[in-house]
């Protein structure tokens, strides 16, 4: 982004705020499926926030955003081009386990406990912060995230005009930050 203009730049920066966003809001409603439909434990808000986002899915988002788009934008030979996809899927697992990680402890600092603690109950977990099966979810949902999503969200965003884009950034940045200071005060 460096190599951007300012305008560019700050164009990009509103597009980010809209994808993470975006993905936030999906990894909620995937979390909220997987409780109802598949686990039939019934509905809990599987937020940290009081509205229906989950925003560890949209740094995760962002995050593979920055690592993987130059990987995936490359153009090699024909008989290598079959590793991409592992190479994105791994680098997705990895990337994704370490975040959660990551935030079982930032959430444990800030209010006690994380909402996963379920992972104590999976075969393969490390402290019931993170979990092999969730982890092989992540690598699988990061391929569609990147190569399904993400394009259809760029063309969605590029085709706002820059002031609803504007404004439609500046309402999420509003939003979170005032869900932030109120998780502080909860």
């Amino acid at each position: 982004m460096r190599y951007l203009s300012k305008a560019k730049r700050f164009e990009a920066v509103q597009a980010y705020v809209l994808y993470f966003f975006f993905y936030s809001v999906l990894g909620w409603l995937y979390e909220v499926f997987l409780e109802v439909v598949v686990y039939r434990w019934g509905f809990t808000n599987r937020g940290v926030l009081l509205g229906p986002y989950c925003p560890v899915y949209g740094v995760g988002a962002l995050v593979f955003l920055l690592c993987f788009s130059r990987l995936m934008a490359k153009r090699e030979p024909s008989w290598i081009r079959w590793a991409k996809p592992v190479l994105v899927f791994l680098g997705c697992m990895i990337t994704a386990t370490a975040i959660e990680l990551a935030t079982s402890y930032i959430l444990e600092a800030l209010t006690g406990a994380w909402p996963w603690q379920t992972y104590l109950d999976y075969d393969i977990n490390f402290e019931g912060r993170i979990a092999l099966s969730p982890s092989i979810r992540f690598g699988l949902g990061g391929l569609l995230f990147l190569y399904v999503l993400q394009p259809l969200f760029q063309r969605l965003v590029g085709s706002l005009s820059s002031r609803v884009r504007l404004a439609a950034s500046g309402a999420v940045v509003v939003l979170l930050a005032a869900e932030c200071v109120l998780l502080l005060f909860r």
